[in-house]
This record gives C-alpha cells, sequence and structure tokens, in this order.
C-alpha cells in the first residue's frame, strides 16, 4: 500500500476519532448543562417557593394588623357615629317639639284669629258700628298730626241743622280773628265694594260694571249728605273732605277721574284715604305754622316799633343827662381850682411865719 494513502488513513481515522471524542465530550456537557440548569432551576423554585410563603405570610400579617386598625377605626366611627346621632336626634326632637308647640300656639292664635275675624265680620255688617271704625281712624289721624286746639269733633257747622259732623278742622277767617270750619266726615261703603271684589274675582264684566256703577251711586248720596248737612260757607269753607277708611276703597272711586271731577263740582266734596288726609294735614299743619310765624312776625315789628320809640325818649333823657353830667363836672373843676388855689395861698403864708412868730 502506498505510504501516503495510508498516510491520509490514519489522519481521517485520527479526525474522526476527534469528532467522535467532541461530540461525546459535548453530549457530556450537554448532559451536565441541562443537569446544573435543572439543579438550577429546582434551587430557583425553592427559593421563589420560600420567598413567596415568605411575602404570603406578610401578606397575611399585614392583612391581619390592616383589619385589626379597621376594626377599631370602625369602632371609634360606631361611636362617633352613634353620639352624634343621639345628638342630632336629640336636637332634632327637642327642635320639632318646640316646632309643634309653636304650631299648637300657633293654632290656637289662628283659633282666636277667626273668632276676632268672625267678630270683626259681625262688627262691618252693623252700619252704625261700621262708621264707628271710620271715625275712629279718623279720629287717631286728627290727634297724630294736628294739636287738639286746631279741630273739634261733633261740631254744628251749618246754621239752622241739628247735624253734626264727625270732625271740623279749624281754619282762620279774612280777618285773622274769626274762624271757618273745614268738615271731614268718614264713610264707609261696604257692602259696594265686597260685591265689586266679588265680582273681580269671578271675572264677570257685566257683574263688575253693575257693581261699580252700585259703588258710584253709594259715594254720590254719600257726598250729597255731606254738602246738604256740613258745608254752609261763609261758616265753613266751600267744599267738604269724605274719609274713606281703607286704601282699597279710595282706590276704587278715585279709579274714575269723572267720578271725582262730578264729586268736586256738584257736591264741592274731596274724597281723601288714609294716606292722601295725611298729605292734606300734613300741609295743613303747615299753613298753621307759616300763620304762626307770620303773627309772631308782627308782634316782633310792634316790639320793635315800641322799642324805637323808648330808645328815641331813652336817647333824649341821656343827652339831657351828658348835658347836666359836663355842666356839673366844669363845676367842679372850677371849684376845685379856685379852693384849691385859696388853700395854697394859705399854705404859703403858714410857711413864711417862723415858729416864734406862731408862739
Amino acid at each position: 500500500m502506498d505510504p501516503l494513502i495510508l498516510i491520509l488513513v490514519c489522519i481521517n481515522l485520527a479526525v474522526l476519532v476527534a469528532v467522535v471524542l467532541m461530540r461525546f465530550e459535548l453530549r457530556q456537557n450537554r448532559k451536565d448543562l441541562v443537569a446544573e440548569l435543572d439543579r438550577s432551576m429546582s434551587s430557583f423554585k425553592d427559593l421563589q417557593k420560600e420567598r413567596m410563603d415568605q411575602i404570603h405570610q406578610k401578606q397575611q400579617e399585614l392583612m391581619a394588623s390592616t383589619e385589626k386598625r379597621l376594626d377599631q377605626m370602625r369602632q371609634t366611627v360606631d361611636e362617633k357615629l352613634q353620639k352624634t346621632l343621639n345628638e342630632r336626634l336629640g336636637q332634632s326632637f327637642e327642635s320639632v317639639g318646640k316646632q309643634l308647640e309653636a304650631v299648637q300656639l300657633g293654632l290656637g292664635e289662628m283659633k282666636t284669629l277667626a273668632q276676632d275675624v268672625g267678630g270683626l265680620k259681625k262688627v262691618l255688617s252693623n252700619v252704625k258700628m261700621r262708621g264707628g271704625i271710620g271715625e275712629v281712624q279718623l279720629s287717631l289721624l286728627l290727634e297724630q298730626l294736628l294739636a287738639p286746639e286746631q279741630y273739634a269733633a261733633n261740631v254744628k257747622t251749618k246754621e239752622g241743622s241739628r247735624d253734626l259732623v264727625e270732625f271740623a278742622i279749624k281754619l282762620p277767617g279774612h280777618n285773622g280773628e274769626s274762624q271757618v270750619w273745614l268738615p271731614i266726615d268718614a264713610k264707609f261703603p261696604k257692602d259696594h265694594y265686597e260685591a265689586l271684589q266679588t265680582a273681580y274675582e269671578i271675572g264677570d264684566s257685566e257683574k263688575v260694571e253693575e257693581a261699580q256703577k252700585s259703588l258710584e251711586a253709594a259715594v254720590k248720596k254719600m257726598a250729597r249728605d255731606i254738602h246738604d248737612k256740613y258745608i254752609d260757607p261763609p261758616h265753613t269753607t266751600d267744599f267738604g273732605i269724605m274719609f274713606l277708611p281703607f286704601e282699597g276703597i279710595y282706590a276704587e272711586v278715585v279709579r274714575k277721574a269723572s267720578l271725582l271731577e262730578e264729586l268736586q263740582r256738584v257736591y264741592k266734596v274731596t274724597v281723601a284715604g288714609p294716606s292722601t288726609l295725611a298729605a292734606y294735614l300734613n300741609s295743613l299743619q303747615m299753613g298753621f305754622r307759616t300763620l304762626a310765624i307770620q303773627k309772631r312776625s308782627s308782634e316782633v315789628w310792634s316790639t320793635l316799633r315800641a322799642v324805637k320809640t323808648e330808645f328815641e325818649s331813652f336817647g333824649g333823657m341821656l343827652e339831657k343827662s351828658q348835658k347836666h353830667f359836663q355842666s356839673g363836672v366844669e363845676e367842679l373843676d372850677k371849684l376845685v381850682g379856685t379852693r384849691t388855689r385859696a388853700i395854697q395861698r394859705k399854705l404859703k403864708d403858714v410857711e413864711g411865719e417862723t415858729p416864734s412868730s406862731i408862739e
């Protein structure tokens, strides 16, 4: 056999043996690596299990501690809520009790008010008592806004008549000494006004118009009574005042301008409600004050004229007194000068003499 071929065969066998050995080593290393990996994974699993057990234990401890704290917090909150709820419930019951007492008191007051309203309705249904209400309200207005000497009650303003007006205001006459009465009479057409309000509530235009006409007729009749019974110039003013004690009735009357114009032109009557009459009385009070100021002014001027006359007389007497005083001063100067010189001469003579001659 050729040596070269033999060498090549040997080399191939050596290479084959080396490859086999390398594969065996690699397989062995692979087994070792797998075994090591298995051991590492087993160790990691054991460690992980141990860690998980520790975490689970800590988690259980934390949950137990949390539940304990939550129980404590729940107990504290429950106690506070119970205390607060009891306090609030106590306050609420107390407030409800007070409100029930107030409601009971209000019901009693409402019952009393209902009785009073019933009594007031009975009073208002009586024509005489109805007029008394207007008279009382008129009396209160006059008492509040005028002095007692500026008005009078139950005055006979018309000569030859026995009718007495409820109130009359004293006004000065033309000469300033005599007085003129301004009659004021309170009227209250309740039935006609209530019929009109009922018509308004129903919304029936025909009944509203009918009630308005009825109210106008009643007001005209009242104005005619005031004109015929109480207005008598020059003992009174040429007009009188019809006082309506409630603003609602006054508003219904003054709503129609033609009615007011007719009352003033035909019956010489001016309609006034509480606020309007108060304005009239305030104006009259200002007029009274102006007259008083004028009267006092004339008195002051009379006093000043008298003072002027007295002052002129006083000036003449003062001038005479001044002349007499000056004459007395001159006489005194003359007397003082003459006697002084005479005394001085005597003193000089005394000084010229010696003591021996005196003896």
